[in-house]
């Protein structure tokens, strides 16, 4: 890109809520999405929840001609639900799964099972070395009592931690997703404030949709009309952020939302509503400061609030280790009084002390309590040490920040 002239790059995000075999009408959703994504031809398209790799594969073949490069972030059981089709030659990818991700006992959320990432792409567009990332954090089904609150803490610090640490050598970073966070809630101000990013909602000259950027709404049909009560409006939870890094400047020109069926059908593209940014793309005079402006104190507050909630996700990890390790030891004590029963009677020192059939039903018994409880010991180890190593990251984060003004 030359002198003056102006990139223009238009973006497309949604969660496709596209889970085999549990979302409503998903095959006729996804033939949809695949429809007005020809009609339109975005430069960059994120998407989020394809979990089936046939439908990426389907969307891949429908797509070609217009998009012709792709790539699907494969991680965790089911797959990431991640994928970028692109106008522009992906160079490159990277993909980095959250080391916390809910609980595996936790069957009705599910979240543990998915292996939530966040995916980068780099390409290069008239000479300009864009990170395009794409992600989808915990989801946090229950507001005021949201137990996976430290969870996705961690995953946002470690989404901004990726983005600072792999863009440097980009001259625009863009990010797309379904963060499942308010605007004002304290991971996507942790987020925006730890990396810089901007939000196209808030910057963009023109909007068109969903008031105050609404991508969760009572009036589309799949959503839990329940769970949005709180909200009349609904919530603005899928985001486009950007920034530029070295000698460019982005602007948001237009932003656009879905607004519950697509034109012209009885139905949405998802239970979320689409996302579209206009985005421009220029070269400045002087070179954009590399040096984040993380001396506000405003910034320290909110650093400081994250490392709180996920101190009280350290507490309740640690007594969560201690109750599944002593119900662990419990159950190898059961074992190990019965293994002595049967030695005794062995050694003719007494008769079989119960019935043949309950003294096996009680021995298969400990050692399937001995195996969970090993099991969720396990687990919860590794969450404490991830909350602890997150933690850790946090205070010394907080003591750059607070020394850094006196070093001005």
């Amino acid at each position: 890109m030359e002198g003056d002239s102006t990139l223009q790059l238009r973006v497309f995000d949604l969660n496709c809520w596209a889970i085999r075999y549990l979302s409503k009408r998903r095959q006729e959703r996804m033939r949809l999405i695949g429809d007005v994504l020809l009609q339109e031809c975005f430069d960059l398209i994120l998407l989020q929840e394809v979990w089936s790799e046939q439908d990426y594969s389907d969307l891949k073949a429908k797509l070609g001609g217009c998009y012709p490069f792709s790539h699907y972030f494969r991680s965790g059981v089911i797959g990431s639900g991640l994928c970028v089709f692109s106008r522009f030659t992906i160079l490159d990818t990277l993909l980095y799964q959250y080391s916390l991700n809910g609980y595996p006992y936790m069957l009705q959320h599910g979240d543990w099972f998915c292996g939530k990432s966040v995916g980068l792409v780099i390409i290069k567009i008239s000479g300009i070395i864009f990170n395009v990332y794409v992600t989808h954090l915990h989801a946090e089904y229950c507001r005021e009592k949201d137990a996976y609150l430290p969870h996705r803490l961690v995953q946002a610090w470690e989404l901004a931690q990726f983005i600072r640490h792999t863009s440097k050598a980009a001259d625009v970073v863009l990010l797309g997703g379904d963060l499942n966070m308010h605007p004002d809630d304290v991971g996507i101000r942790l987020l925006r404030g730890w990396t810089g990013l901007q939000d196209a909602f808030a910057e963009a000259k023109h909007f068109e949709g969903c008031k105050d950027g609404c991508t969760l709404i009572p009036n589309n049909c799949f959503t839990i009309k329940t769970e949005l009560l709180p909200f009349p409006l609904g919530i603005r939870i899928d985001y486009i952020l950007y920034k530029a890094i070295s000698s460019f400047m982005v602007k948001c020109e237009e932003l656009k939302t879905t607004t519950g069926s697509a034109p012209g059908r009885d139905i949405p593209f998802s239970d979320h509503e689409a996302v579209m940014a206009t985005l421009h793309i220029r070269r400045q005079r002087e070179a954009a400061s590399a040096t984040l402006s993380t001396a506000e104190p405003a910034l320290v507050d909110v650093v400081t609030e994250a490392r709180t909630e996920v101190g009280v996700g350290l507490r309740a990890a640690q007594r969560q280790r201690y109750s599944t390790g002593r119900l662990a030891v419990l159950a190898l004590l059961l074992l190990l009084l019965q293994a002595a029963a049967v030695l005794g009677t062995l050694a003719g020192l007494g008769g079989q002390p119960f019935p043949k059939l309950s003294f096996s039903l009680l021995a298969f018994l400990a050692v399937g309590i001995l195996l969970l409880a090993t099991g969720l010991h396990l687990f919860h180890t590794i969450e404490v040490k991830m909350l602890q190593g997150t933690e850790e990251q946090m205070r010394m984060a907080l003591r750059v920040l607070q020394e850094q003004p006196s070093d001005g």
